[in-house]
């Protein structure tokens, strides 16, 4: 599948003994002592290169740990290796990882590495990133949970991600996995520096069933398969059944009035992310190992101006704002976690549509792997308050017991 890039073989054999003996002597560190953790190559670990995907920086060691992997090792869990990662964690897979469930298919975008090995279930849980849709599109494309907290939740330092809707996401087996390891390195570093962190308990919070929740169809709508939007159909009607309200556009004028503006979040984060990539590829289109899509991207970044990087972010508070207003009235916003199956093919890791608003508005979302399309895992995507991950996880927890367990 090409998931991973480095194995740390011998230290992780190490750190499973080390593991084992706290466990007999009844002295774990934490409730993921002894979980095996692969770490996006973005990440830095002290023991092993960050390569971020680019033959620019192959082999290249910084000789530490970022915040989060320094966190996990406190826990006592196995970093296991460094999985793969498109260019920089943007769009080109200069070494195309393969899904697990048909490797034909593409395993998705920057974080495809480690959403393959958690769906082929090589490790519980692993590190992601997300600055468009880079942790829940390769979790509804892998059949695994993606958990993208609250913008600055999880302290994302010495991650080679900067840009201002970056965010450290959890690739993991089940919605108590992915809280449980999000909730192991906040505890121990925090959120990112001014940032308050992930709130909540330490252990995943207890399943509760929402009262309302909205279905947002967003500019994805249109792109999504017949079978995607099927499947989706057939999860509102099973929710309704259930006892929870599920409203659309068509119910609430304000919910019309969000979908048409958040119309607009693919523009709008784009603009943002070319401004905000000026650095480092104003610098790296002087070297060859640069591809020709990121090329691409800087010189689309030249043609901005300051003004029109300071009038994207002022639109991107307004559509933060009209959200905050709109989703106070619900549990969480339901939607799809991709426009359908993983395409045919590694060249091309799939349309992040359906996974921008999240990352625009910088509030929490967790795909589940619950649908299907062209026999292929098929996330549904829940969408929360900001800084209330805790109660969307609580949803999203709910929301996967009431599936069958097969």
């Amino acid at each position: 599948m090409n998931a991973f890039v480095h194995v740390a073989r011998e230290a992780a054999i190490a750190a499973a003994a080390a593991s084992d003996r706290r466990w007999r002597e009844n002295k774990p560190l934490s409730s993921v002592d002894g979980m095996t953790i692969g770490v996006k190559d973005i990440i830095e670990t002290e023991d092993m290169p960050t390569g971020q995907g680019s033959p620019m920086w192959e082999g290249s060691q910084t000789r530490r740990d970022a915040a989060s992997v320094q966190a996990l090792r406190e826990a006592g869990a196995v970093i296991l290796g460094k999985t793969v990662t498109t260019e920089f964690a943007a769009t080109e897979p200069l070494m195309p990882v393969r899904n697990p469930h048909d490797t034909t298919r593409t395993a998705g975008g920057s974080s495809s590495g480690s959403a393959a090995a958690v769906g082929a279930g090589i490790v519980p849980a692993a590190l992601g990133t997300q600055v468009i849709g880079s942790t829940l599109r390769p979790a509804s494309f892998c059949g695994c949970v993606g958990f993208k907290p609250t913008f600055g939740a999880l302290n994302r330092s010495g991650s080679f991600d900067h840009l201002s809707q970056s965010c450290l996401g959890i690739l993991a087996a089940t919605p108590e996995d992915a809280w449980t390891v999000a909730s192991a390195i906040v505890r121990r570093v925090g959120g990112d520096p001014g940032h308050p962190g992930l709130d909540g308990p330490i252990l995943a919070p207890t399943a509760r069933a929402p009262r309302r929740l909205a279905v947002l169809q967003t500019a994805g709508w249109t792109k999504a398969s017949a079978a995607a939007q099927a499947a989706f159909a057939a999860a509102r009607e099973r929710l309704v059944r259930l006892g929870i309200a599920v409203e659309d556009r068509r119910a609430d004028p304000d919910l019309e009035g969000f979908e048409n503006t958040i119309a607009e979040a693919v523009a709008v984060s784009f603009r943002i992310f070319d401004w905000e990539l000026r650095w480092p590829l104003g610098s790296y289109v002087r070297h060859k190992g640069l591809s020709e899509a990121l090329r691409r991207r800087a010189a689309s970044a030249q043609t901005l101006t300051l003004d029109d990087y300071r009038q994207a972010l002022r639109r991107r508070q307004e559509i933060r704002a009209q959200h905050a207003w709109v989703s106070a009235r619900y549990d969480a916003m339901l939607t799809l976690g991709a426009t359908g199956a993983a395409p045919v093919g590694l060249s091309w890791t799939g349309d992040p549509v359906f996974n921008i608003p999240a990352s625009l508005l910088g509030v929490p979302a967790i795909s589940l792997p619950l649908l299907a399309d062209e026999g292929m895992p098929l996330g549904l995507q829940l969408i929360g308050r900001a800084n209330e991950d805790a109660d969307l996880m609580a949803t999203a927890a709910w929301v996967w017991q009431s599936y069958p367990s097969d």
